[in-house]
């Protein structure tokens, strides 16, 4: 009996607190599978390299990875982390118009692009006000909702050109791993 109502006040729980909360669990899980699998083929510094490069943790997955259980320096670990976050963006501010309207033609990537696309636009308001200076703040801040991947897909979706997005992402990007690398390492406390 015990069991059948615990399992009730869960799904009560995340019907009435959304999906976020799941899908927090999920990608951690996620990112933790992943982790597991790379240790098993790949140096601490290419696994800190391709999380950092990974949509699902960026710079707020590989910069804590590397510190706490790579136990690497301070400097090594935001060097490492922010060249994985960087690689992703000139391929995706350059080709993400392409790559999208081929995929859309799929089933599978019109129901993705289109989830991304609108989870972008709803947060992208303060870029479309303040622009370069907005795209900056937008990566730079470690949320869930924002980085490298969401910076490229607002300057995709806004227009802005690849003179003013790829110098505003990847400043962003330094503030965000600066912001991270603190944190991680409990200088300082955001919440």
């Amino acid at each position: 009996m015990f069991p059948g109502r615990l399992h009730l006040g869960i799904l009560f729980f995340k019907v009435k607190f959304g999906i976020k909360i799941l899908y927090r669990k999920m990608g951690c899980f996620f990112v933790e599978r992943i982790v597991d699998f790379l240790d098993k083929m790949f140096s601490p510094e290419i696994i800190t390299i391709i999380l950092g490069a990974m949509p699902i943790s960026e710079l707020r997955g590989a910069i804590p990875l590397a510190l706490g259980k790579f136990h690497f320096s301070a400097g090594k670990a935001f060097s490492l982390a922010v060249l994985g976050n960087f690689l992703p963006v000139i391929p995706l501010l350059l080709f993400l118009d392409c790559f999208s309207k081929w995929c859309m033609q799929f089933l599978w990537g019109k129901k993705f692009f289109t989830w991304w696309f609108n989870r972008t636009r709803k947060h992208s308001a303060k870029i479309e006000r303040y622009e370069v200076l907005g795209l900056i703040f937008f990566v730079a801040i470690p949320l869930p909702v924002t980085g490298a991947w969401s910076g490229c897909a607002a300057a995709y979706l806004l227009g802005i050109e690849f003179k003013h997005a790829f110098p505003s992402i990847i400043l962003g990007v330094l503030i965000a791993g600066i912001v991270v690398t603190l944190t991680s390492l409990g200088v300082i406390k955001l919440f």
